[in-house]
């Protein structure tokens, strides 16, 4: 099993990074270097995470070994100074000591990586991730976000935006380099490049740490908080209602902005001709553009006629830019808002069904609306109406209290450890604790287990806010395939800048980084990449322990919603249980899901109906064929005038019905019409007047509705 775990984890934790980034990302109209730079490093940090427990047990193997072999080597003595005599040897006395083999209590663990392999892997994935979050990927995050048409112009805009950037990590990097040059211990003569290559690696930690405590201390209160608030199905409606008032609010404002957009490209269109040297510019701007937009603005230009520089202005090269820039925020905004509607309007209805199913005695779940789809076996046989009223309406609300019961637990041994870890004698870090009780048995699945779930952890409150948290319109991550470029490589930014003190910060939570807990063990081939912290000793003793201490003052800020109190403050309406405004937004969007509800069953209703007259008037509008040239041969045959008259009343009485029931299978908008569109709004209330008038009496009874036919 040597470097089998190893492997299979690899493997492994390339898929779970592919699946989130198909999640998120659209694999069909994003860039291909888009793609692969977020996969690369989503999957970097990933691996990390999921590969730092087995170089935890490997390094106590190794620990248990070297104790091993230097209690062999003190309890070995010589005769010599077994006897006590300096004279010469008796003859009977061999020179040679007598060793017996002494059994080794180390048991090679099951995922034990041979050594040599672990130093050469940190070191590939850590620089690697590194040269993504400090280079590569700003410069493309730039480069995906430019407007140009061309190469060279990506590349020159992406260039400008990042020179502060990387002027900003020269700025702190120098001031570093200067402190270790003027301390008296460290003369900038003597420093290697391996103390160069620290001081770089401890001044993107300490970044990193800045910003990890912060994410924490809200994921470690507001992950459990969110699971107990979902077995509140009251309050998980009320929230509902309050995110389809905001979002329908975003959802026209991005309708506006594209409308507005698309005019500004119109104009332009019209303006450029075949023949201007722009014009392959307003060609890529139009691909850009909703096809149904694309398809106007082809009808209405005129290829025909020639530019004249002398008569009218024509835009510049840097206006259209600026302009395709826009086009492409503006239509992807407008269809992630499009499909986020789509979304919460499903969750929405399925939260209301849920409390009309909690007072059901028949213990079936109804939905309100049928599935489009066909159920499934799973749906047939396992997840059946009986099963699916339990699960929904009495055992799932119990399910995410215990979820949150357990969450909450963990949150507290993280903050207590985050604030004890560097207390050695006594140990009073609980996951330290943990870690040396198995450490004592060599229990090696016991302790890559517990360090694979405390880490795990750890990983969750963080990418989890990382996910959640959201720059007004710049840095959004939304699931189905809604998120953009930008936002995308902006998380694989933060990722990598936050996975190696984040994997620092647990090694010194159970003790495994010496320059944490001063303890001299054998370091982790993780801690001995990342070299030793005593080159910047005021980082090392005082800013790595006692800066992680903020996070309880974090956690109370974020248990009494101070953070959303103060965006309230602002003017950015949060969700609110004593807040007036939250009120009106609940109510508001309660109107618009009641509204959006009865839209789709006229929808359903009309659906319906056109599937009853296609079932009872289908075989009829078969039947009219041979009925036709059945009279067409009487007519033929039969020369008596008033047969010939008959058969002519005949067919046309056959004519006209084969013409209503023709005309009622095609009108759709009578059949879509409700008496309760009557409460809408006056444009909908008009369209009803005039779709439906002539129908009105057939939607008053089912049961009558083909007594005319």
């Amino acid at each position: 099993m040597s470097g089998a775990a190893l492997g299979l984890e690899i493997v492994l934790v390339f898929f779970l990074a592919l699946f989130l980034l198909h999640r998120y990302g659209d694999f069909r109209k994003q860039q291909r270097m888009v793609l692969f730079g977020t996969l690369l490093a989503w999957y970097l940090c990933f691996l990390i995470v999921f590969i730092l427990p087995l170089d935890v047990s490997t390094t106590i193997y190794r620990q248990c070994i070297e104790d091993h072999e230097e209690h062999l080597t003190v309890s070995t003595v010589s005769p010599t100074n077994r006897t006590g005599s300096s004279g010469p040897n008796p003859p009977n006395v061999s020179m040679a000591p007598t060793r017996r083999p002494i059994p080794s209590p180390c048991h090679r663990p099951w995922s034990y990586i041979p050594e040599g392999i672990m130093p050469v892997f940190w070191r590939v994935v850590y620089w690697t991730s590194q040269c993504l979050t400090w280079l590569l990927l700003p410069f493309m995050q730039s480069y995906a976000r430019s407007g140009g048409f061309s190469i060279t112009g990506k590349i020159k805009t992406a260039l400008i935006e990042n020179a502060i950037y990387y002027g900003t990590y020269l700025l702190i990097f120098g001031s570093l380099l200067i402190y270790v040059a003027v301390h008296p211990d460290w003369p900038l003569s003597h420093l290697s490049w391996y103390e160069l290559q620290t001081i770089g690696i401890t001044a993107a930690n300490t970044w990193g740490l800045f910003l990890l405590v912060l994410l924490l201390g809200y994921g470690l209160v507001e992950i459990p908080r969110s699971y107990w608030n979902a077995s509140r199905h009251g309050h998980l409606l009320m929230k509902t209602y309050f995110k389809a008032s905001k979002l329908m609010t975003e959802k026209a404002d991005a309708e506006e902005n594209l409308e507005d957009v698309m005019e500004e490209v119109r104009k332009v269109s019209e303006s450029i001709k075949y023949n201007h040297p722009l014009r392959k510019c307003i060609d890529t701007i139009l691909r850009k553009c909703p096809v149904d937009y694309q398809e106007k603005m082809g009808r209405n230009m005129d290829d025909y006629e020639d530019f004249d520089d002398k008569q009218n202005s024509y835009p510049t090269e840097k206006s259209l830019v600026k302009l395709h820039k826009q086009v492409i925020y503006a239509v992807q905004r407008h269809n992630r808002t499009r499909v986020q509607w789509q979304i919460l309007l499903q969750q929405a209805v399925h939260l209301e069904d849920v409390a009309k199913n909690e007072t059901s005695l028949s213990h079936q779940f109804v939905h309100s609306f049928q599935s489009a789809e066909p159920p499934g076996r799973f749906s047939r046989y396992v997840y059946t109406p009986t099963v699916e009223w339990y699960w929904e309406c009495l055992l799932k609300r119990w399910f995410y209290r215990l979820v949150s019961v357990v969450l909450t637990l963990f949150s507290v041994a993280v903050v207590w450890s985050e604030c004890t870890f560097f207390s050695t004698r006594p140990v009073l870090s609980l996951f330290a604790v943990f870690i040396q009780l198995a450490e004592s048995d060599y229990n090696y699945l016991y302790i890559e287990m517990a360090c694979f779930i405390t880490i795990f952890f750890l990983c969750t409150c963080v990418y989890s806010t990382v996910f959640r948290i959201r720059v007004f319109n710049y840095y959004y991550l939304a699931s189905h395939h809604q998120t953009d470029a930008y936002s995308l490589q902006f998380s694989g930014m933060l990722f990598c800048r936050l996975t190696p003190p984040l994997c620092l910060n647990f090694l010194g939570l159970i003790h495994m980084d010496s320059a944490i807990s001063h303890r001299q063990k054998l370091p982790t081939a993780y801690t001995s990449i990342m070299g030793s912290m005593r080159v910047l000793s005021f980082i090392a003793n005082g800013f790595y322990i006692y800066y992680p201490m903020l996070i309880v003052i974090l956690c109370i800020a974020t248990y009494f919603s101070l953070g959303t109190r103060c965006l309230n403050l602002l003017g950015f309406q949060q969700f609110m249980d004593d807040s007036e405004m939250t009120s009106d937004l609940i109510d508001e969007g309660k109107e618009l899901i009641r509204r959006e509800r009865r839209k789709r069953q006229r929808i359903e209703d009309g659906e319906n109906r056109r599937r009853e007259w296609k079932e009872r008037y289908g075989n009829q509008r078969e039947d009219f064929g041979p009925r036709n040239r059945s009279s067409h041969e009487m007519t033929e045959t039969n020369y008596s005038e008033s047969s010939r008259d008959r058969q002519v009343k005949y067919s046309r009485s056959a004519g006209r019905t084969e013409r209503d029931c023709i005309e009622l299978l095609q009108d759709a908008e009578p059949l879509d019409f409700n008496a309760d569109s009557l409460t809408d709004d006056g444009l909908e209330a008009e369209a009803s007047r005039h779709a439906g008038g002539r129908y009105l009496s057939m939607s008053s009874s089912r049961n009558r509705i083909f007594d005319d036919v």
